[in-house]
């Protein structure tokens, strides 16, 4: 499909402004180029500050995307076994009439509601065609509520906790920073309007340090690399603060006004000198006093130091501490009194979000629901109804997220996903490995095709998204589709009409101008250049909490510690090998790997692994590997680089799993196992074993 070959060269052209949907901190503003109705290009807008013209180069990618040849255009009912992807073209009406009728008979045995689950995450970040209609159209039903905690809820869980809401630094103010630590991310990958800001830092003089087991495309263009252990985060932090306590490279005026339980946090961080930790992050001591040593400068010459951390290093056991230890760095420095000073892992806090008017929980209407936690999917299909569980999972409705490539411990979300007697529904632009399980698939479309506002967890600013072109074929945006799901299951309750326009405005209310959104495209939040410069966290104290009087009445440590891996380096013979699933560079979680330019630039499935290690057991570059452990076998070709650590290999994903060479990828290993807070998975915590393809 490429309706752009054949185009007459003199019919006009415009521009719509739109905004990226995509799982990014970013989340830039951009300009689609639209010709006889068909969009020939999408790039970044230049009046945006943060995108200031430039796109990464999956999103400039778009037009590809949206026009793919593979694209779903009409409804899809399956014909086939579960899994074989068969499918016949049907009405929308017949698809409608049949999925109410269905859910209906569900729903309509006691408790029955609660057997239907909502799957969803951030497929589209939008906050009209991501939880609006749809959050709606499940608390009509009664179904089952989903703990959306895949990717970011123990880190946020951890600055709630710490700074009192996901909160920090002004993005634009790390371009002024004297030391940027870039912590768990690879921002030239996932990140690269931030990498804007530090690479100008870096050329005014500023120093860039960059902590992550890989050594990624940014740990390459950094002054310094600290390849720690996989989920060793926070006992490098507790060394750093030894280091500035036993050096009093400390702002004692500030630790006193504007922290909350200074006096425990130190005792502990005196229990880790860097000869302790160095052990545990398999580092030498020496790298952690030159990095306290650079982070204590900032305190005594009072230059600003910052730290930007992403999500990474939160998806082990300990990773809510270890983001809470690092969150309480800046206070010991005083490094908040400057506007480039701080900490930044997300910014979605500074966002006025009327959710319950988008989401209408009220629909509820008193009934108690279940909570089922995505990131344990696998098991809970295969749950029998109880007591304690409820009733077992009859119906899945899965939107924006494709669970049989994402989710941890793959093969049971498999299983549980070829149950027979599951009615599962996706909506969805592609046939993922996920879709392959649908009963119906429902075409959704693209963010070229519908309304939406957004907000941002990398910078500050409300994006609104128009449609540059006419949804293509039979596809209808999620929000109506769950408009007319609800017609067709008799739910009559006004909200149910709100259009889509409508929901963009009620999004923000009062708080966001909307012309000027519709204007520009973006408008930038009010906030305070240093925001806690004179304490004023968003904490019941006001202070930055070091330790967490919620936590302790939760029967939880109300202060930091590092908390070893579920599955610890060198705890198992079986099992030596430490792994990483960092993203592939060229796709963003599975989103973009049917794109075959993409796909293209990267190849396929691969394990980076440390020439040693590769030694050790007789690989050699581009051997075909068999990647295993008690939870399954992942096979891929071998990359022997410099960009593994010894003792840790990294399986790039997240791939679909039918593009794989035995029709799995890299969560055929990792686990189900949650965060020590905020009930995420532990996808980084995995032990594995490598050997030749037998």
């Amino acid at each position: 499909m490429n309706p752009t070959s054949s185009l007459p060269p003199d019919l006009e052209t415009t521009q719509v402004l739109g905004a990226c949907p995509h799982d990014c901190p970013d989340t830039c503003s951009l300009l689609t180029t639209v010709k006889g109705g068909i969009a020939i290009k999408v790039q970044g807008n230049p009046k945006h500050p943060h995108t200031g013209g430039a796109l990464c180069t999956k999103v400039s990618r778009y037009p590809e995307r949206t026009y793919h040849p593979e694209r779903i255009l009409h409804p899809l009912r399956r014909v086939g076994p579960k899994g074989a992807g068969r499918f016949e073209r049907v009405s929308w009406d017949a698809a409608l009439t049949d999925i109410a009728a269905r859910l209906g008979a569900i729903a309509a045995a006691p408790d029955g509601a609660q057997a239907i689950l909502p799957y969803s995450y951030a497929g589209t970040m939008g906050l009209v065609q991501g939880d609006s209609m749809s959050a709606r159209f499940f608390h009509r039903l009664g179904a089952s509520l989903l703990d959306r905690t895949i990717c970011s809820a123990a880190g946020g869980e951890a600055l709630t906790q710490t700074l009192g809401a996901k909160v920090g630094m002004r993005l634009e103010f790390f371009a002024q920073s004297r030391l940027i630590l870039i912590w768990g991310s690879n921002s030239i990958a996932s990140n690269l309007h931030f990498w804007r800001y530090a690479q100008k830092a870096k050329n005014q003089g500023a120093k860039l340090i960059c902590i992550d087991p890989r050594r990624s495309e940014t740990a390459d263009k950094c002054h310094e690399h600290i390849a720690l252990l996989p989920g060793t985060d926070g006992a490098l932090a507790l060394a750093l603060m030894h280091e500035l306590i036993r050096n009093d490279w400390l702002d004692h005026d500030y630790l006193a006004q504007h922290t909350l339980g200074w006096d425990l946090l130190r005792s502990r961080a005196l229990q880790w000198p860097p000869e302790r930790a160095a052990l545990v992050c398999g580092i030498s001591p020496e790298q952690i006093r030159s990095l306290a040593r650079d982070y204590g400068d900032c305190a005594a010459s009072r230059a600003p130091a910052a730290i930007r951390m992403n999500y990474g290093m939160q998806r082990v056991h300990g990773g809510g501490n270890a983001v809470r230890l690092i969150a309480c760095l800046p206070a010991l420095i005083g490094a908040w009194r400057h506007p480039a000073g701080g900490v930044l892992l997300s910014s979605s806090g500074n966002f006025p979000v009327r959710r319950a008017a988008l989401e209408r929980p009220d629909l509820l209407a008193l009934r108690t629901r279940r909570t089922i936690n995505m990131a344990t999917i696998g098991d809970d299909l295969l749950r029998a109804g109880s007591a304690a569980f409820g009733p077992a999972i009859q119906a899945l409705v899965v939107y924006n997220s494709n669970p049989v490539a994402i989710a941890p411990d793959s093969a049971k979300v498999v299983r549980g996903f070829a149950r027979e007697d599951l009615f599962t529904v996706v909506l969805e632009h592609f046939q993922t490995d996920t879709a392959d399980y649908a009963d119906y698939i429902l075409p959704a479309t693209t963010q070229l095709e519908h309304w939406d506002v957004h907000m941002s967890y990398g910078h500050t600013d409300v994006l609104l998204n128009r449609p540059a072109i006419a949804p293509l074929g039979e596809a209808k945006p999620n929000s109506q589709i769950f408009r007319e799901l609800a017609s067709h299951m008799g739910f009559d309750e006004p909200c149910f009409g709100d259009d889509d326009l409508a929901l963009c405005r009620t999004a923000y209310g009062d708080a966001v101008d909307f012309d000027e959104l519709l204007g520009n495209g973006f408008a930038t939040l009010a906030s305070a250049q240093a925001p806690f410069a004179a304490g004023n966290f968003p904490t019941p104290s006001g202070k930055c909490e070091f330790f967490s009087a919620r936590l302790a009445t939760a029967g939880l440590d109300g202060l930091p510690d590092h908390v070893p891996n579920h599955e610890a380096f060198g705890a198992s013979m079986d099992y030596p090998l430490a792994m990483i699933s960092p993203p592939a560079r060229n796709f963003l979680n599975s989103t973009f790997v049917n794109v075959k330019s993409l796909r293209d630039l990267e190849g396929e499935p691969l394990l980076e692994m440390h020439a040693a290690d590769a030694a050790a057991r007789g690989l050699q570059n581009g051997d075909t590997v068999r990647v295993f452990n008690q939870r399954g076998v992942y096979r891929c070709k071998l990359r022997v680089s410099n960009r593994a650590r010894p003792g840790v290999v990294n399986g790039l994903g997240v791939w679909w799993r039918k593009l794989g060479l035995d029709g799995t990828n890299v969560n055929q290993l990792t686990s189900q196992a949650l965060t020590d807070i905020g009930r995420a998975p532990t996808f980084y915590d995995c032990l594995v074993q490598v050997a030749a393809e037998t």
